[in-house]
Parts: C-alpha cells; sequence; structure tokens
C-alpha cells in the first residue's frame, strides 16, 4: 500500500540568524561581529529547528535584500535578529517592512559577565546590544512589526526554552500557510459555532478551505485494492488489542474490513490532493458503509488535522497544534466538551466524541472494537477505544467573531478516569484551571466552540507565539483567571480590534 506520511517534523525547517551592525567601527570590529554572533548560534544548535548564521548586515539594501530571500523559500520559518552593535533602525525600515516570515528579536550579548578590569572604550564599542536593540526595538514598534522578544543570554535554558517555543509557533505558522483543507460534505445543520468565514481564514492564516462532495471519496474508497486493505489489517493486529469478533473470521470481521477500506480510500484522497486536514458530517455519508472513525483516528494520530461535523476550524487548529507538537510527547486531537461532574470541590469534565478522538494522547494500548453509533443511519462503526493520559493539557477553540477570529485557550489536567464500561470511544477527563465554574463562565462568555483541538505536546506559551505571529486574538483561562477580569479584557479586545482595522 502507498503511503507518503504527512510531514510533521521540524527537520525540514530552518530560521536564519541576522546580526545588525553598521560599517562605521571597521573591519576588525566588523570581523568580532561576525565570529561572536557565530557563537551566539552554536549556543542554539541544540533547538528543534535548525537556526543558519547570515553574514552581517550593514547597509539597508542588503538587509531588504535578505528579507526578500527569506520570503522566497518555504523552508525558512523564520528571522532571529540582534544587533550586537548599534544599527542605525532606519537602515531596517525597506526589510522589515518586506518581511513576511516571523520574527524574533533576540536581545543579548556575547559575554555571560563582564571583564571588569579590561573593559576600554573599544570593548564597548562592541559589546553595545544593550544600545543597538533598543534602536531595533523602537524601530520594530514604530512600524508595528509582529514579533517576539526575548531577553537573556544564550546559556540559559529559560532562553532557549522561549526560543524553541517561538520556534513551534512558526512552524504552526508555515503548516497553517501552506495548508489545503478537504471538507466532505458541509457543516452540520442548524449549528452556529463551526460556521465561519473561509475567504477570511485564508487571508488570515493561509489555509486553503474547498468542498467535495462525499461520493468522490466514496469512489476512493471503492477503489481500495484488497491487498491494501489486508494490509491494514495485519498493522491493526499489531498495533492495538482488537475484539475478537472483528479478527479475521470473526462475526464482524466485515465491519473492520469496511473500515480499512475507508482507511485507505480516504489516504488516497488526501495524499492526492496534497491536504493536511479535513472534515466529515454524520448528516452525509453518501454511499460510504460507515462514519469514518478509526481511520480518523489514525491520520490525527499521524498529524493530520480534523475536524466532525464540518467544522473547519477546528481541523485548522488540531494541524497546527500536531505541527507545533512534533517531535514532543503526547499529541493533538479533536475533542468536544460531553458532560460534567459536579460533585462539589472535585469538578470533572468528560470530553469526547462520537468516534473521532486521536490515540496520541495515550501511551497505553487502545482496543479496537466496534459498536452502534445510533445516528448518521450506516452501519455499526469501528473505533479505538481508550483514555487520555494523566497530565497537563491545553484546549484551545477558534471562533469567527465577524470582524476577526478568536482563540480561547484553556490550561487543564488531565486526570485518571473512572470505570466506562458503557462508552468505547477515545476520551478524556479533564480539572479546568482555575477551576471548574470560573472556566466554564469564562469560556461561555468569550462564546468558545464547543469543539476544540486538545494539545497534551505543546503549553500556553507556544500558542501565545502563534497568536502573536498570526496577530489573531487569544484569551487564556488559566490558575490566574478570575471571571471580572476576563470579561475586562473581551470588552477591551473589541475596541483594540476593531480600532485596528482602520476605518
Amino acid at each position: 500500500m502507498r503511503r507518503t506520511p504527512l510531514s510533521t517534523t521540524l527537520e525540514d525547517y530552518e530560521v536564519w540568524f541576522v546580526t545588525g551592525s553598521q560599517d562605521l567601527y571597521g573591519d576588525e570590529t566588523l570581523r568580532q561581529v561576525a565570529e561572536q554572533s557565530q557563537r551566539v548560534v552554536e549556543g542554539l544548535a541544540g533547538l528543534p529547528v535548525r537556526v543558519v548564521w547570515k553574514p552581517v548586515l550593514k547597509d539597508p539594501a542588503s538587509i531588504r535584500r535578505l528579507a526578500l530571500e527569506a520570503n522566497g523559500h518555504d523552508h525558512v520559518i523564520g528571522l532571529i535578529a540582534w544587533m550586537h552593535t548599534f544599527s542605525p533602525a532606519k537602515m531596517w525600515i525597506a526589510g522589515l517592512d518586506a518581511l513576511q516570515k516571523p520574527l524574533l528579536h533576540l536581545h543579548t550579548q556575547a559575554n555571560l559577565e563582564l571583564p571588569w578590569a579590561e573593559i576600554d572604550f573599544d570593548f564597548m564599542n562592541l559589546n553595545q546590544a544593550a544600545h543597538g536593540d533598543r534602536e531595533f526595538g523602537y524601530i520594530q514598534t514604530r512600524l508595528g512589526v509582529a514579533r517576539k522578544t526575548v531577553v537573556g543570554h544564550v546559556s540559559n535554558p529559560a532562553v532557549l526554552q522561549q526560543v524553541e517555543n517561538w520556534q513551534r509557533a512558526a512552524a504552526g505558522w508555515a503548516a497553517s500557510r501552506s495548508l489545503k483543507l478537504a471538507r466532505f460534505g458541509d457543516n452540520m445543520r442548524y449549528v452556529a459555532v463551526t460556521e465561519g468565514d473561509k475567504t477570511e481564514a485564508e487571508l488570515r492564516f493561509g489555509v486553503q478551505v474547498n468542498t467535495w462532495g462525499v461520493n468522490d471519496l466514496a469512489d476512493a474508497v471503492s477503489a481500495a485494492a484488497t491487498s491494501d486493505v489486508d494490509q491494514l489489517i495485519t498493522e491493526y493486529v499489531e498495533l492495538y488489542d482488537v475484539a475478537a469478533e472483528l479478527l479475521p473470521g470473526g462475526d464482524r470481521h466485515r465491519s473492520l474490513r469496511d473500515a480499512a477500506g475507508i482507511e485507505v480510500g480516504l489516504r488516497s484522497f488526501l495524499e492526492d490532493g496534497g491536504f493536511g486536514a479535513f472534515t466529515t458530517s454524520f448528516e452525509d455519508l453518501g454511499a460510504l458503509t460507515q462514519l469514518p472513525g478509526l481511520a480518523v483516528q489514525r491520520l490525527m494520530a499521524e498529524g493530520y488535522g480534523f475536524g466532525a461535523e464540518g467544522d473547519w476550524k477546528t481541523a485548522l487548529l488540531v494541524r497546527i497544534a500536531s505541527a507545533m507538537g512534533s517531535g514532543l510527547p503526547g499529541g493533538a486531537s479533536l475533542m468536544e466538551d460531553y458532560t460534567y461532574d459536579l460533585v462539589p470541590g472535585d469538578e470533572r469534565i468528560l470530553g469526547a466524541h462520537m468516534l473521532e478522538v486521536s490515540p496520541s494522547l495515550t501511551t497505553a494500548k487502545p482496543r479496537l472494537e466496534v459498536h452502534p453509533l445510533g445516528i448518521g443511519g450506516k452501519d455499526d462503526p469501528a473505533r479505538l477505544v481508550f483514555t487520555a493520559d494523566p497530565g497537563p493539557a491545553l484546549v484551545v477553540a477558534m471562533t469567527d467573531m465577524r470582524d476577526r477570529f478568536r482563540l480561547v485557550a484553556n490550561v487543564v489536567e488531565n486526570v485518571e478516569a473512572p470505570d466506562l464500561p458503557k462508552l468505547p470511544v477515545g476520551r478524556a477527563i479533564w480539572k479546568p484551571q482555575p477551576d471548574f465554574a470560573t472556566s466554564a463562565a469564562c469560556w461561555l462568555t468569550a462564546g468558545a466552540a464547543h469543539h476544540t483541538v486538545m494539545t497534551t505536546a505543546v503549553g500556553l506559551d507556544v500558542f501565545r507565539d502563534f497568536a502573536e505571529i498570526a496577530q489573531t486574538e487569544l484569551v487564556t483561562i488559566d490558575a490566574a483567571t478570575t471571571l471580572r477580569q476576563f470579561r475586562q479584557e473581551l470588552r477591551w479586545n473589541q475596541a483594540y480590534y476593531r480600532l485596528a482595522q482602520g476605518l
């Protein structure tokens, strides 16, 4: 069976390191600037995205050319800038105005400690990032450049972690900018929050959202080769605890073969079209024999974005979170708040979906079963049954607020699950910060969606960096949140984003 995995590795990307100076200081000083900036890059060598040193920039033309060159390379996902000496900021106007890639301003210096007894004015001329970076900070603010500012020496693990967070956010942005998303059918009827402006989404995030008839997918499924289905069945048996009735020779083996055929067809459709995300709807299944469940779960675990019931905004978020979490423990999945356990002081949220929760949320061996669904009017679908591992997680929703998209993120803690013998789906049980009542009230006040991405790989800082890169509203619910403060922030944001758009 042909299988071309969706690229979710950060190894395909690089970030350019640019150093600002000027000709005023002479060749010897500029040689030292180059040497020391290369050593700073060496200090960034352990990051997940390769940092590539670029020659020192000393004039407006070279700065603009470098920005345009970075724009033209898809594998370059951002620039890190450092003003080692004093780089007059007017030199950067044309380059910053042309730059279309994420920018990180690293406010650092070559030396960790000052050699107090040796400092002379030559040393001061060379080591004046405290001077030059302030000039650079001014012009970025003057031009309204979105960027992340990181302060400190590269030997500091906290500095490296901030740079890594930004790299991961930039990778999510790169994935979004190149994403093609296939919708099989439309949104679930009468549902409001899954709707949205697809044209604005392409302008803001770069994602192309288009629709294909579900029978286009059904045709791909019907073309699945028997040998490919057999190969997948063997893989299922190796990876999962397969119910006896689904094994070859079992009473319901046909159901598993149908599910495998859907995976073969869906995968080929996505690969042939270059899609990195997709949606389905139980209200529009055409000639499919069952609602895609097992296939969706497995594709999400590989990094594909997915949204149920036509929810393309959540599919986009799942793909972005998967790209940002590449190489980290945990995963990203469609999630939905379903029901509450309201025992005072021990409130918990039970999240799940009909079928489509990614097994990347667990390290346990999922069980592969088939059960009635009750909606959709098709055969009983196969699915992986498991509970998300206990530990920190983040749930994020995207909603269309007419004049902008809003991201709402809640820091949560997945907890151990009680026995759920009659709920054979992938699920998660969590406690939200700061507490259940505040979390739920803030979520509802923000108009946040019931569909989310749950990520157990990346945290709030990475999503903050992503929102800054995308220039998109993000409101957060964490341990410090109060409902009063949250409401006030929403009011401020309403005014800010409307004013920021101009008249």
